[in-house]
């Protein structure tokens, strides 16, 4: 059996991907206004920050803060997705061991995790997750993807909305400084 090792940095920034167990579904679009609401419900029962975030059909990816003292990701994203997999119709195939362990066929068990080290290794994260939708082919640009924190970040200022427009992915100034200057300054913990 593995033995799966989190790491546990207090107040610090994470990229997460969470996976779909069927990747052929597009539950996650699909049913975006439930994920929000799983995601609002979550946050406010363990508080976090989302840095950047991009909901796929089978996958998202997600930036977070975390509070000072807290290090405790995998509660919250417990609550999240037992919220969206309860606001769900139960259709999905079970195995047998989801169905002993009466858990739903939705979401893969484990999630990848990645703690942020520096300020260039969030620009990175950043532009990764904001080009995700073209990399898989659901955007021609950055900013065709509605389910993306891009476009909040664009009426902030932090970031131009043909940022990525010509499919090249990198950020303007690269290295961790973004021409409006959503980076300058944010250093994070780890």
């Amino acid at each position: 059996m593995s033995n799966y090792t989190r790491a546990w940095v207090r107040g610090g920034t994470y990229f997460f991907t969470v996976n779909l167990l069927d990747r052929r579904r597009r539950l996650l679009v699909d049913h975006i206004d439930v994920l929000r609401g799983a995601f609002a419900a979550g946050r406010a029962r363990r508080p976090f920050e989302v840095v950047a975030a991009v909901v796929l059909p089978d996958h998202l990816h997600c930036l977070w803060t975390l509070p000072a003292g807290d290090a405790d990701n995998a509660t919250r994203w417990g609550h999240i997705k037992t919220a969206f997999s309860r606001a769900l119709p139960r259709v999905e195939h079970r195995s047998v061991r989801r169905i002993a362990r009466a858990e739903r066929g939705i979401w893969q068990r484990r999630y990848w995790e990645h703690v942020i080290r520096d300020d260039r290794d969030l620009a990175a994260h950043v532009d990764y997750i904001y080009f995700n939708p073209v990399k898989h082919g659901h955007a021609r640009r950055v900013v065709d993807w509605p389910h993306s924190t891009f476009h909040r970040d664009v009426a902030r200022g932090a970031v131009a909305a043909d940022w990525g427009g010509d499919g090249d992915g990198c950020a303007a100034g690269g290295g961790g400084e973004r021409e409006g200057g959503w980076m300058r300054g944010r250093l994070v913990a780890g």
